[in-house]
């Protein structure tokens, strides 16, 4: 079972849920997207805790943490996002991010090269056609009928957990980052994940995204949802062990 501790950053507190594996060779960082927690990433979690050491996170105000005074946007929440990652290991770590935690992963190594290795952004949010709040409903509620029974429920009693107000305050944050500007300038490789019936993070979204980065690629999981990491676990730590094995850490020539 993973350790679990609270880490305060500034006036913002953290959750991190952590199974060390002894000489590992990677270390991997979960970042939950809006309204859910760490347990979107719970069987990825422990499928890659068998060889690596992982530490999964509950983000501020989410699950059930407090919720702050304020609402930082994406960029300052992936700063605060740098010095939870910074204690976490001595070595740069693979930061994989899921709907809006694929913003604050790219932007954590945008700003924070040193800390990140490799990116992963698993069903990446938000393109042009799902930049309302409406829009967003309409793509969750389709996705609501792909998930399992059981992964509706999860993602239910998450957002109940988490609440309404905090949200919606975070929300207009993510509708807001142009995450297809950010991937321009990575200084490490990018690997883009997506169900194949995820109706959030379409095709041609994350082939987008894909080629608008210095070196990244795309991967689908035909017939799977939003959540692919939750629901094809195994599948998708594959394809992470193939993105890693084959792409090297790599910063531009000077």
């Amino acid at each position: 079972m993973p350790t679990e501790r609270l880490v305060q950053v500034r006036d913002m507190t953290f959750r991190v849920h952590t199974t060390i594996r002894p000489g590992a060779e990677r270390v991997f960082v979960l970042v939950h997207g809006i309204g859910i927690s760490h347990r979107a990433f719970a069987r990825l979690h422990d499928v890659l805790a068998a060889e690596h050491t992982v530490h999964s996170l509950d983000m501020p105000g989410f699950d059930d943490l407090p919720e702050p005074e304020r609402s930082p946007d994406v960029v300052e929440m992936a700063s605060l996002l740098g010095e939870v990652v910074a204690g976490l290991a001595e070595q740069p770590v693979v930061v994989i991010g899921n709907s809006m935690g694929t913003q604050w992963a790219v932007e954590l190594a945008v700003q924070r090269p040193d800390l990140v290795s490799h990116v992963v952004t698993v069903g990446p949010v938000a393109d042009e056609r799902h930049r309302s709040a409406l829009r967003q409903g309409m793509s969750l509620g389709l996705d609501c009928l792909r998930e399992t029974p059981a992964t509706d429920l999860m993602v239910l009693t998450d957002y109940a957990r988490c609440g309404p107000r905090w949200y919606a305050r975070q929300l207009p944050h993510m509708l807001s980052y142009r995450i297809e500007e950010r991937v321009r300038v990575l200084e490490r490789p990018l690997l883009v994940v997506r169900g194949g019936r995820d109706p959030i993070a379409g095709r041609r979204w994350c082939r987008r995204l894909r080629d608008a980065a210095p070196r990244a690629r795309l991967v689908e999981m035909p017939g799977h949802p939003h959540l692919v990491q939750h629901t094809a676990p195994r599948a998708v730590a594959a394809a992470l062990q193939d993105f890693l094995a084959t792409e090297t850490a790599w910063l531009p020539a000077a």
